[in-house]
């Protein structure tokens, strides 16, 4: 229906009820009476699932082997600075080239189910370092496959797998601990800079846009990576806030290319209510169409009539308007609102001390924001209207609390209201003269930018696989209880091998020849730059790793790998047999011949 208010017509939603007659519900519960025992007694029907494939011991591992291997071939020859790409068939749009790990191992799927299941486990190995660190995808499936084939070996033998599972995770948490020995602060641009051009291939100009970007929104900022419009890479930094809750209804979409909501110039509402009524919104509507600025509502949800209404008026009146939900819950919920209120220059209608009802805003209570993007995960705000001396009091006040607090997951969540708050955004746009060169160059940038934060985090060690090969001096002082969990260790010794084998081989040398050389060494920092094949110190080349990536790359492929050692039964679909569903049908023809049953009535 349509309404009026201040002289401005909207769309309302009206809910409407159809009651049944009581009369005919009591008959409809009669007949369900009288008919229930009947029912009951009438039908007995028995279901039962489709029958698995049960397969045991060396049957069953030699396929989910074979799936591992497939997989790891195909992400391999895209490790180290000399690694190739691989193309991939889109279903939509045209063919992808990547030179990024888990891209390449969320594309396969293989046609032997036992071999699928393998294939599967590493693409889990591949999405949890991914998740983590952001990077070292290609070094997590390298050392999954190198972990599986000797793990396999060693069952086979007839080893018993549950010592073996407990030598490599013994051996694991040595390495993880001479990781952390080895690893070094990142407290400088440059530094920076060589994070990011090792994990973009190479590619100084990345490293060195990366490092502007941090240099200028700082350590506690946001950095997104977006789809230029030129050829050339750029960076811009605007003052905003980036927090992760998306549009409430995709009705409110505008931008059908990203699937985005994006405003220029817009009021901001805030409630630390929900709102659910017309009442509540109707005079930030009026105030949003007298001055023709988009309006943008943030609150603890947005239901009912309230949210049909919005969606109403976005359709049929074009309405410039979005919805989100407030980010975070309970205490952190609302001091998430007042730093919106801060940057925007808004009020939190609803906050606790505060008699203003929404219903009654007035103009002075909005905020305001020179940009706002909504996508269905995130939003983000550019150029709030706040004053600059009540956001620095702010993040002062939240610095505070941090050094104050001595729960680590307060912390963490102050620290991201920091990063929102004080750091800024910056946007580093990816030109490029297609469509595929802008999307190969994305995921390098994606996965340096990943990189970079990770090495912020916990540091750097030196790179080309050469941290692991260091490490491998550690497991010489594991106390182990028998043979077989000491065959567990020198699997993980023989794994560590791996990497730097793969980015030698891949640059055309000899990989078994290129590791002994550096082992044979004992700087800590000596290894093989397979970018100009040089024997050298790698941290002062600039070739470095992250410490998490690292890390996180031989924890996730150790964790999948070695459990797969310990598996005897493998329990699988039976496929489908192609147009199975007419093979019985079929059969039936012969019935024909019944038409001759006619001549014995």
């Amino acid at each position: 229906t349509a309404g009026a208010c201040g002289g401005t017509s909207w769309s309302f939603a009206r809910q409407t009820h159809t009651l049944q007659p009581f009369t005919s519900t009591v008959n409809m519960f009669s007949r369900a009476v009288t008919t229930a025992p009947r029912a009951a007694t009438s039908l007995r029907v028995v279901s039962r699932g489709y029958a698995k494939d049960i397969r045991f011991g060396r049957e069953a591992r030699e396929p989910l082997l074979a799936g591992v291997n497939t997989l790891a071939n195909a992400v391999a020859v895209t490790m180290g600075p000399r690694g190739r790409t691989v193309l991939i068939e889109s279903p939509y749009g045209g063919p992808k080239v990547t030179k990024d790990g888990v891209t390449v191992a969320k594309a396969i799927e293989l046609e032997d189910t036992y071999e699928n299941l393998g294939a599967r486990l590493v693409q889990d190995v591949a999405n949890n370092t991914n998740d983590t660190a952001g990077d070292g995808t290609t070094t997590a499936t390298v050392l999954a496959r190198a972990i599986a084939t000797e793990g396999f070996n060693a069952v086979s033998a007839g080893l018993i797998p549950k010592d073996v599972h407990a030598g490599i995770n013994a051996a694991v948490k040595a390495v993880v601990a001479d990781l952390e020995r080895q690893s070094k602060p990142v407290t400088t641009n440059d530094e920076i800079k060589q994070v990011a051009t090792i994990s973009a291939n190479g590619d100084a100009a990345i490293g060195q846009l990366i490092a502007d970007g941090f240099d200028k929104v700082g350590k506690d900022g946001v950095m997104t990576v977006k789809d230029g419009q030129t050829t050339e890479d750029t960076l811009e930094v605007t003052e905003g806030m980036k927090f992760d809750r998306g549009y409430i209804s995709p009705f409110f979409i505008n931008q059908q290319k990203g699937r985005i909501v994006m405003y220029e110039n817009s009021v901001v509402l805030i409630s630390e209510k929900k709102i659910s009524t017309v009442q509540a919104i109707l005079p930030a509507l009026e105030m949003s169409h007298s001055t023709k600025r988009p309006l943008l509502i943030i609150a603890e949800d947005v239901t009912d009539e309230a949210l049909s209404t919005l969606v109403l008026n976005r359709i049929r009146n074009q309405l410039q308007v979005c919805a989100v939900k407030a980010p975070g819950f309970g205490d952190n919920r609302k001091a998430t609102l007042q730093d919106i209120a801060i940057l925007t220059g808004g009020f939190v209608f609803g906050a606790e001390g505060t008699e203003d009802k929404i219903e009654e805003c007035k103009p002075e209570q909005f905020g305001s924001v020179g940009e706002f993007q909504v996508s269905k995960d995130d939003t983000l705000l550019l150029n709030g209207d706040g004053q600059a001396d009540r956001v620095k009091a702010r993040t002062e006040e939240i610095r505070g609390l941090i050094e104050d607090s001595n729960s680590d997951y307060e912390k963490e969540k102050l620290g991201e209201r920091l990063a929102r708050l004080a750091g800024g955004v910056a946007v580093l746009k990816v030109g490029g003269a297609s469509d595929i060169e802008v999307g190969e160059k994305k995921d390098r940038v994606t996965d340096a930018l990943n990189a970079t934060r990770a090495a912020i985090l916990e540091g750097i060690v030196a790179g080309g696989g050469t941290a692991l090969l260091r490490a491998t001096q550690s497991l010489s002082s594991i106390e182990t209880t028998s043979f077989d969990m000491q065959r567990g260790v020198e699997i993980i010794a023989q794994a560590l091998k791996a990497p730097t084998a793969q980015i030698a081989n891949n640059a055309g040398y000899d990989g078994s020849v290129v590791v002994h050389k550096v082992l044979e060494s004992t700087d800590a920092t000596f290894g093989f730059n397979a970018a100009t094949g040089v024997y050298e110190d790698l941290v002062a080349a600039g070739v470095v790793d992250p410490t998490l990536v690292v890390r996180s790359a031989l924890q996730s492929a150790a964790g999948v790998a070695s459990l797969l050692t310990t598996l005897d039964c493998v329990i699988a679909d039976i496929p489908k047999p192609e147009g199975g569903g007419g093979g019985g049908g079929g059969g039936m023809g012969g019935m024909g011949g019944m038409g001759g049953m006619g001549g014995m009535m």
